[in-house]
């Protein structure tokens, strides 16, 4: 994927007027690939329905019910929203999923301990790690001019379905795919040392100075699983990560290209 991105983008951006302002840049990107989640369109979901969802640290614990949802909305409605809105922009969207030829392989996530949660091991559920990623069914489709735009769905050998953090998925792509840069986009314009206050939005942030707002209370919520996942991935090999919110036309270009101009970008 020489010269390529990745790009995730959050629910809440894919459900926002924003995404048409984001659609006509990405329609201009010769070679990018796609990750999109739908976590406050499933919270919502879950409720109608009468589920009470389960969030630890910022990671859903995932039932069969719960995955139920997830498959409906992530890899439903925002996949197909989202590739209309690139559609209108001009690009060539493909919408797929973990279990599409294993474009996104995955096992499932072992209990593991949340220090913030207490000191027994939390199980997630079908909650999944990214294993690999069907690098010849991606390339096929950039080398053809089209774009992937992958739900945050793995699915193993067995065709189990998993749901996957869409951070974690966009930052396992990009690592399995050689990717020029990463570029997480959300509501929030970048880091910020006061979640009140967008004016307090960090331009650069290294790993050591990421890990001691973490400890501080100053990064909290989702922001918290989002850093770490982005740190492993640069740790991993992809050169650039970039945290972005709220763009403007033309934003995205700014950000990747004037590194810190726009969001936060992450550096070792």
């Amino acid at each position: 994927m020489s010269g390529g991105i990745v790009l995730k983008l959050g629910g809440e951006v894919v459900a926002s007027p924003a995404v048409h302002v984001l659609a006509k840049d990405l329609a201009r990107v010769s070679r990018a690939v796609l990750v999109h989640g739908g976590g406050a369109q499933a919270t919502a979901l879950q409720k109608k329905l009468g589920q009470e969802p389960v969030i630890v640290s910022g990671r859903r614990v995932t039932d069969e019910a719960t995955l139920d949802v997830m498959k409906m909305v992530v890899a439903g409605k925002m996949n197909v929203d989202l590739c209309a809105a690139l559609v209108r922009a001009g690009a060539r969207p493909v919408g797929l999923h973990g279990a599409s030829s294993l474009a996104i392989a995955a096992e499932r996530r072992p209990p593991k301990v949340v220090p913030e949660h207490g000191p027994e091991p939390v199980d997630f559920g079908f909650v999944g790690d990214v294993t690999g990623v069907n690098e010849a069914l991606l390339s096929l489709l950039l080398d053809a001019g089209f774009m992937p735009v992958l739900a945050c769905l793995g699915a193993d050998a067995t065709g189990q379905v998993y749901n996957i953090n869409a951070d974690t998925v966009a930052n396992g792509v990009a690592v399995k795919l050689g990717a020029e840069g990463l570029v997480l986009i959300s509501d929030v314009p970048g880091v910020l040392r006061d979640i009140k206050d967008p004016s307090s939005r960090i331009a650069r942030l290294g790993r050591a100075e990421a890990e001691d707002a973490i400890k501080t209370g100053g990064v909290t919520k989702g922001m918290v699983p989002k850093l770490e996942e982005a740190f492993a991935a640069i740790a991993q090999g992809v050169k650039q990560v970039f945290i972005v919110g709220k763009l403007a036309e033309g934003d995205l270009f700014r950000a990747v290209s004037e590194p810190g101009s726009v969001g936060t970008v992450l550096v070792p």
